[in-house]
């Protein structure tokens, strides 16, 4: 199947998306407001996806789509797009740029194209299982072998011993050579492009995790859950390269 024009249009969602963001970055004037789930939202949430979804309902009018914002229509359809307009909110409103649109397109429930996009930085990622660029720059995960060498990224540490098993993850932390939390989707972009090692959450959601896995896997990472099965299917995950990836889900379970 040819890709090209999916990637095209994927250039165009991450361009339009981003000019919705970008004056509302570091804007004193943006309001926050709390979802149901307690999770903050602003206006820059709703419009980047409110723009994506009109443009896939006129370019791609047969196709669905399941956003964070605006929820699932015709997700029943061979083609799905999954939008999450900016993943990492809290670093948003923050001002720190460790956020970014993310984009996916589904046939037949597997992802085979996933996007990145920082639209600060102006960095776009993208993935399609085999091969991931960073503008254009195709990139890897890093050889990293020894555990005790390896940099480990998470989001928050405190929503671990509420969804998954704490001295696991206390384990793992002990054997790693640096913990940061350059976490949400940034964690994983920076493994798959070679600047960390490990990143793993205890919790997701499809819009947080089905982006990322073509870009993983295009990078020579792997993907799965917490437990180290499918991540397409999975509500938690942990992403770092072939040599690692098996000895963290070891250790963690």
């Amino acid at each position: 199947m040819n890709n090209k024009p999916y990637i095209d249009f994927i250039h165009e969602l991450a361009e339009k998306s981003g000019e919705v963001i970008r004056p509302w970055f570091l804007n004193p004037d943006l309001d926050i407001e709390a979802k149901q789930d307690e999770t903050p939202v602003t206006i820059a949430d709703r419009r980047a996806e409110e723009v994506m979804r009109e443009l896939i309902r006129q370019r791609f009018p047969g196709h669905g789509i399941i956003g964070e914002e605006y929820g699932r229509e015709n997700e029943d359809a061979e083609f799905v797009w999954v939008l999450d307009p900016i993943d990492g909110t809290i670093s948003f409103t923050h001002g720190s740029p460790h956020f970014a649109t993310l984009i996916c397109l589904l046939r037949e429930g597997q992802p085979f194209l996933g996007a990145f996009h920082q639209p600060i930085l102006k960095q776009l990622c993208l993935g399609d299982n085999t091969r991931t660029t960073l503008n254009g720059r195709v990139v890897r995960v890093r050889e990293q072998r020894e555990l005790s060498r390896a940099t480990l990224l998470t989001t928050d540490i405190k929503y671990i011993s509420r969804y998954q098993d704490q001295a696991g993850f206390d384990r793992l932390l002990a054997r790693t050579g640096l913990f940061r939390t350059w976490g949400d989707c940034y964690g994983y972009f920076m493994v798959a492009t070679g600047r960390a090692d490990i990143v793993l959450d205890p919790i997701m959601n499809p819009w947080d995790l089905l982006p990322l896995i073509p870009i993983i896997r295009g990078a020579g990472g792997v993907i799965s859950d917490w437990q180290g099965k499918d991540a397409v299917s999975g509500t938690s995950s942990v992403a770092a390269n072939p040599q690692l990836h098996p000895q963290v889900i070891e250790i963690l379970n």
